[in-house]
């Protein structure tokens, strides 16, 4: 229950992103550029407020550890998210969101069922089958908007793919993980010169409404965000933790049709009835040894 829970709310975050980064991108209300630093730099900001607050808690509580106080994420998380989250903006300018969807979640589940196969996670006959039904109903629910992508575009957003699956399985040995996310955040600052310099021909082009998408997707909806994910990731398989976030263009097309009057399809419907369905399927189903 607990490790649903988490994950639920986590899969709401992710699509609140996904809504705050269309909003702000496909509207050009901002560049990629200035959108990837301002998301990092409030993430940062707030996951380190955040953290004072709670290890401050901790100590006079006499709660805490060395193994909390030694927990300050690594280079290699927060690579990957900077990665992840730089290529994700650029490619989500060059490509519609039926194409960026199949190619960023294909590259996840490639990525993160793959570690999980390579760790002996074996999968059932009725896991597979619901596996390749949520693909299905994902390819069917997202098809119709797709495009043939650019070149550059698909390269990205599949590098995106592969670094937010990376990100996700080094969640699995965290020990605090709003101590872990938080100083990702702030490692992946490293890169602000070089973000900054390359944004500055961009400034002119900001809006009020860009940045504070920017400040939502970066604060919230990552930092709060990942940091619940990172409490998932442990509790879940890796195959697990990759099948489950087919769920999440779902839940954003539905946030879609609520906050931003999308069209909501029968189509849709149908594609999403079957993604939920088989997702349920899969994480019930376990293999018996």
């Amino acid at each position: 229950m607990k490790a649903a829970i988490y994950t639920f709310i986590a899969l709401i975050a992710f699509a609140a992103n996904s809504l705050f980064c269309r909003m702000a991108l496909a509207e050009r209300y901002i560049d990629p550029y200035n959108f990837t630093t301002i998301r990092l730099l409030s993430g940062a900001a707030c996951l380190g407020i955040i953290m004072s607050v709670y290890t401050y808690n901790l100590k006079r509580n006499g709660s805490f550890n060395d193994a909390i106080l030694s927990d300050t994420g690594s280079w290699r998380s927060s690579i990957s998210l900077l990665v992840y989250a730089l290529s994700f903006s650029v490619a989500y300018v060059e490509l519609d969101t039926g194409t960026g969807a199949l190619i960023l979640f294909s590259a996840v589940q490639l990525t993160m069922i793959g570690w999980g196969i390579y760790k002996k996670e074996q999968l059932s006959a009725v896991q597979w089958a619901a596996f390749l039904i949520a693909v299905t109903g994902f390819a069917y629910l997202m098809l119709p908007s797709a495009a043939v992508p650019s070149l550059i575009g698909a390269g990205l957003m599949a590098i995106s793919g592969v670094a937010w699956g990376i990100y996700s399985i080094r969640g699995k040995v965290c020990v605090s993980p709003l101590r872990t996310t938080g100083f990702n955040f702030i490692r992946s600052l490293v890169a602000l010169p070089i973000l900054l310099l390359v944004s500055m021909s961009y400034f002119n082009a900001l809006t009020i409404q860009g940045i504070l998408l920017a400040c939502a997707s970066g604060a919230l909806a990552s930092g709060i965000g990942y940091s619940i994910w990172y409490v998932a990731m442990p509790l879940l398989k890796s195959t697990q933790a990759a099948v489950v976030q087919l769920c999440v263009p779902v839940v954003a097309a539905f946030a879609g049709v609520i906050f931003l009057q999308e069209q909501l399809t029968v189509e849709f419907v149908i594609a999403s009835s079957v993604i939920l369905t088989a997702v349920l399927i899969f994480i019930l189903n376990k293999k018996k040894e």
